[in-house]
């Protein structure tokens, strides 16, 4: 599908006029500008004073707002776009992508079987001592079973290879279900005598009560909550501004926590008190934990309280998204009528969303389900029965398994949909085969439905479930191939123009921000990201190959890429760390109980922090990390 070529419009409108007493502070040109603006759809130079668009349009028109301090920035050939607005991700943890081991499978990491996992939780306790003894476990992040090798998890058998005596804790790459290693089941209490808490499973050794280390939903968060104690201000105020620099370096320039609480509000204040967010954040806290979260539309130094958040099923590479119909494949110990499960009751659904729409709060609501997705849809209705005239812009977010009557139902009561087409690329192949089946799997993240009846669309990462990375997201938005270059559902691929309002303007619209935000026009903020390519131009096979160069947050350069690679290729070259130790290579180790697994699998120091110590380790059902 080649990419519909938008139509150069280089006279200035009326309202990008120059006045004769306007003198900008800086002038872009020498590249191609889209501003995202369907009547000026692209320009020669863009005019910014005060952190704002003070013209757009022509060359030589643009330059009539040129002064003798004016800085003139050539662009050389590269590509302006307005800066990306974060339909859904989670600043807060994204800060755990570049912290703990970087599981993640190939593109992103190299967690491709079991004893790469094995051998890089090894490196990276052994680069990590000394963290490793102030926090007391070792932590990775990222594994994905349906990429491993022996397409299975591991269990806590693999991982006491690792350590017997430390305890080993690795989250999936949906952070719904992790696995620890003996010494973590046992710091968790975790035994055969333990019961499956609601709305969670503890994997079961085949024949046996006894745990295999895999744990799912809720049962996860009673392990992770063990990590807690040792958190601190300085370790969460981190997690906040790293998680912000890996957004902004592939161009987002308005960043969400899409779903907050207590330490990561706090931690998310103080580092805007602090000055340091070189992005807008805009949180939103969980609706069933945060009594008030005082939504606002007004920035306090880059961020504000955008709404509330919902949580109504699990994930579908993780088969505990609630379906309607059972899963392809049912995952270990379940039969052929397993259609996962629900995080929380309907009873819990409609008093949220209902209470949502009674103090007139923007609700978040992720369902990766079917099912959950008709919950929604009920509690929905009756909300908006209650108050008709309400204007809220809820939102659903993901919506990986939608049916058609579903994207109706969400067209009439005005819901925004916040997609995950990066799914395709990622999972696309294993929803096919395992997942899903071949015709569930066409539909997934169906945008195609949506452009069908004129809505609005938000494409979005979902960091830390994969790395937030807009160029990702465009290519899986217009190509929809999987790893292994299969189409999945060819009737929702869309241009690239789509794509990229997808990126910018619509999600902007959702975060009601449109007016200020989302494209490049003349009055709104001065939020850029610079290409090294065009991606009206280029082939489409080659969009996730576009490098962002420069990131540009009201008129301020707060991310350059620097000359040797850019735009975080893997999480571990991030390069944060608490440990400034020299590199301890596999030559062995203090640390008690610790087995080296020498390999070439050594990342960078990294904080040894998992998130959410968050709330304390006594929250006795604390709800999920993220979602896919």
């Amino acid at each position: 599908m080649k990419p519909t070529c938008l139509l150069p419009f280089l006279g200035l409108l009326s309202s990008g006029l120059v006045h004769a007493a306007d003198t900008a502070d800086a002038i872009y040109h020498g590249g191609a500008v889209i501003t995202v603006n369907d009547d000026q759809p692209t320009a020669e130079a863009v005019a910014v004073k005060d952190g704002k668009i003070l013209a757009v349009g022509a060359k030589d028109e643009v330059l009539k707002s040129k002064g003798d301090d004016t800085k003139l920035i050539d662009l050389s050939g590269k590509t302006m776009l307005p800066g990306f607005v974060d339909s859904h991700g989670h600043t807060y943890m994204i800060g755990l992508q570049a912290s703990t081991a970087n599981l993640l499978p190939p593109p992103d990491g190299t967690g491709k079987d079991i004893a790469s996992i094995q051998k890089l939780l090894a490196d990276w306790a052994l680069n990590n001592s000394k963290v490793v003894e102030r926090v007391g476990w070792i932590a990775g992040f990222g594994y994905d079973n349906s990429q491993l090798a022996e397409n299975r998890h591991p269990t806590k058998e693999d991982l006491d290879k690792v350590s017997t005596e430390v305890p080993v804790l690795i989250i999936h790459q949906s952070g719904h279900l992790g696995v620890g290693n003996s010494k973590a089941l046992e710091l968790a209490g975790i035994t055969a005598e333990t019961k499956d808490p609601d709305g969670g499973v503890f994997q079961r050794k085949e024949g046996s009560t006894e745990p295999n280390g895999v744990c799912e939903e809720y049962a996860f968060f009673m392990l992770i909550g063990q990590l807690a104690a040792n958190f601190d201000n300085p370790i969460n105020d981190t997690l906040v501004l790293e998680g912000a620099k890996l957004q902004a370096s592939f161009g987002y320039t308005t960043a969400q926590e899409g779903r907050a609480m207590g330490a990561g509000l706090e931690a998310m204040e103080r580092v805007a008190d602090s000055g340091k967010l070189p992005i807008d954040l805009v949180a939103y806290p969980d609706v069933l934990e945060v009594e008030n979260p005082k939504p606002t539309m007004d920035y306090k130094n880059g961020y504000r309280v955008g709404g509330v958040k919902l949580t109504i099923d699990g994930s579908p590479q993780g088969k505990t998204a609630w379906l309607t119909q059972p899963y392809f494949e049912p995952p270990p110990g379940k039969d052929k009528d397993y259609v996962g499960y629900a995080a929380i009751d309907e009873e819990t659904t409609m008093k949220a969303v209902e209470k949502a729409f009674d103090n007139g709060w923007q609700i978040l609501c992720h369902c990766n389900g079917d099912a959950a997705s008709d919950r929604y849809i009920k509690a929905l209705t009756a909300a908006k029965a209650k108050h008709p005239d309400l204007k809220n812009r809820p939102v659903l977010i993901h919506g990986q398994v939608l049916r058609e009557d579903q994207v109706e139902a969400y067209h009439k009561l005005g819901v925004f949909l916040s997609l995950f087409p990066m799914h395709t690329y990622y999972w696309g192949d294993y929803h096919r085969d395992s997942v899903l089946g071949p015709e569930r799997a066409t539909n997934i993240s169906p945008t195609g439905w949506a452009l069908k009846r004129g809505m609005m669309f938000g494409s979005h990462h979902d960091a830390p479930v994969a790395l937030p990375d807009s160029m990702r997201i465009l290519s899986a938005t217009v190509t929809r191939k999987s790893r292994t270059g299969k189409v999945l559902g060819p009737e929702h691929r869309v241009d690239v123009p789509t794509a990229l309002k997808a990126l910018t303007i619509w999600p902007a619209w959702q975060h009601f921000e449109e007016k200020t935000k989302g494209s490049i026009e003349v009055g709104k903020v001065a939020d850029f990201a610079i290409l090294s390519d065009n991606p009206l131009e280029i082939d489409e096979d080659k969009l996730a190959e576009i490098k962002v160069l420069e990131t540009i947050k009201g008129g301020t350069s707060v991310y350059t890429r620097p000359p040797e690679g850019a735009s975080i290729s893997t999480p571990a070259s991030f390069g944060i760390t608490l440990d400034h130790s020299p590199d301890e290579h596999c030559e062995g180790s203090h640390i008690p109980g610790f087995k080296p697994v020498c390999g070439d699998g050594c990342f960078n120091h990294g904080l040894s922090v998992m998130l959410r110590a968050i709330e304390s380790a006594s929250t006795t059902q604390p709800g999920p990390l993220t979602e896919p």
